[in-house]
């Protein structure tokens, strides 16, 4: 037993991490880990320097909203011309630009010549970058890690390194915002984005051939959007997302107003909050990584969102700060295992030249609802208060996981075909097993 068990730990270890045997994504998952943490601190700072600024609960929306807005615009544009690019080029030109918007922010704020228009606009401006930079950075997973039964860990180990670093830059932004101020977390993250752009710029890809097509854009998104909403299972997975998204996951928004009003902290207990629904986060994301195989993650996603809503719930009726950490560690936890699951079952049952749309509708269901999400819940929290607002949005993520509880049957019948012929049910394939054991391990 007890020889065993360093054997059995080393095993364990090299399932979870087994993706980091391909050197690209290797290179990658170091360069984007380094950057993740000055995004994290520029995401916590950013609320933190608006309510300094204007302590307005509806700014902070307006602001969120502004950031997140072209996303939800430009998205499906965007998944078509990722499917037409190559996904390496769209991801050094986001992480360029991306530096240079962080850059400018830090040279504002340090400067002391920050407005709130400047805000706005540069939050725009990183918004539409991002709307080319998501679906490219989920769908360039599947040129990274070379074979296809190693994508559901790859797609784990991403939201681990995000998670991570969702964990580590707002503890880190949460000391910088009370010893230095907001401008040294801006300059931070700039700097952060040298890493990836390097890490970028040391692989040796295999560029995938892009098929040359004459066909209009408008063409293909149409085209994009009947793949995405008339295959069932796709479809309501990503309504659940965006039920998820625009009700719940804007509680981030007013993160700040409830450390200071309800909790009645400052900018650490901003960012230990922030911080203990990434450690929650990097908890799911360690479970996703451990899974050998895509399978029964279709009962994940819906008891993660029930788990994300009544983190919610419970954390509308709290009023001490150790008891707020525990929530938030449920929070981020369900929040990203819904996320991260739904992600790998879309990827794997996506065909390979739509997937850049199909990845874009992902976007457009956690970015793109988030504006949405984000001005509603500021402007909410002003008329019924900010746990009241809290509340209501972890109510219908619960509601919205029981209805797709309730499709789950269904789901799996219409997965189940592909899985087969993927060689993922290689059991049902050579027909070993019961119907009901097949029923089972359809995967959704």
């Amino acid at each position: 037993m007890d020889k065993g068990g360093p054997g059995n730990k080393k095993g364990k270890y090299k399932i979870v991490f087994r993706s980091l045997k391909y050197r690209n994504y290797r290179l990658f998952f170091s360069g984007q880990s380094i950057s993740l943490i000055g995004t994290w601190m520029q995401r916590i700072a950013m609320p933190w320097l608006v309510y300094h600024m204007t302590g307005s609960a509806l700014l902070l929306g307006v602001v969120g909203f502004a950031g997140q807005i072209p996303t939800f615009l430009l998205a499906p544009v965007a998944g078509v011309l990722t499917d037409r690019w190559s996904r390496y080029r769209v991801l050094l030109v986001t992480q360029i630009i991306s530096l240079i918007q962080a850059a400018i922010l830090a040279w504002l704020c340090l400067a002391g010549l920050i407005q709130i228009w400047q805000i706005v606009v540069l939050s725009v401006i990183l918004g539409c970058v991002n709307a080319f930079d998501v679906p490219a950075r989920h769908s360039f997973v599947i040129d990274m890690v070379e074979k296809k039964e190693d994508l559901g860990n790859g797609i784990a180990l991403n939201s681990l390194m995000f998670n991570g670093a969702r964990l580590i830059g707002p503890s880190i932004a949460g000391v910088l915002l009370a010893a230095t101020g907001e401008g040294f977390c801006f300059l931070l993250n700039a700097i952060s984005y040298i890493f990836v752009i390097i890490s970028l710029l040391m692989m040796k890809l295999h560029i995938r051939e892009i098929k040359k097509t004459e066909a209009h854009i408008l063409k293909e998104l149409s085209e994009g959007f009947r793949y995405t909403f008339g295959f069932a299972p796709i479809k309501h997975l990503l309504i659940l997302l965006s039920i998820s998204s625009l009700m719940g996951m804007s509680y981030s928004v007013l993160m700040p107003v409830f450390a200071k009003e309800v909790l009645h902290g400052g900018s650490h207990t901003y960012g230990f909050l922030m911080g203990a629904a990434g450690f929650g986060a990097l908890l799911g994301a360690l479970f996703l990584a451990s899974r050998e195989s895509v399978l029964k993650l279709g009962r994940i996603v819906p008891a993660s969102a029930i788990l994300f809503g009544a983190g919610l719930v419970g954390l509308s009726f709290s009023r001490v700060f150790p008891i707020s950490i525990v929530l938030m560690i449920f929070i981020g936890l369900g929040m990203m295992m819904q996320t991260a699951a739904s992600n790998t079952i879309l990827q794997t049952i996506t065909d390979d030249d739509k997937r850049g749309r199909v990845m874009s509708f992902y976007t457009m269901a956690i970015m793109g609802t988030a504006p949405f999400g984000s001005l509603m819940a500021g402007g909410l929290a002003k008329v019924i208060g900010t746990p009241e607002t809290i509340f209501t949005g972890g109510l219908a993520c619960i509601i919205g996981a029981l209805f797709f509880l309730r499709k789950l049957p269904r789901l799996r019948t219409v997965v189940r075909p592909i899985y087969v012929k993927m060689g993922i049910i290689p059991e049902v394939a050579e027909g070993i097993q019961t119907a009901s054991e097949q029923s089972a391990e359809t995967g959704l």
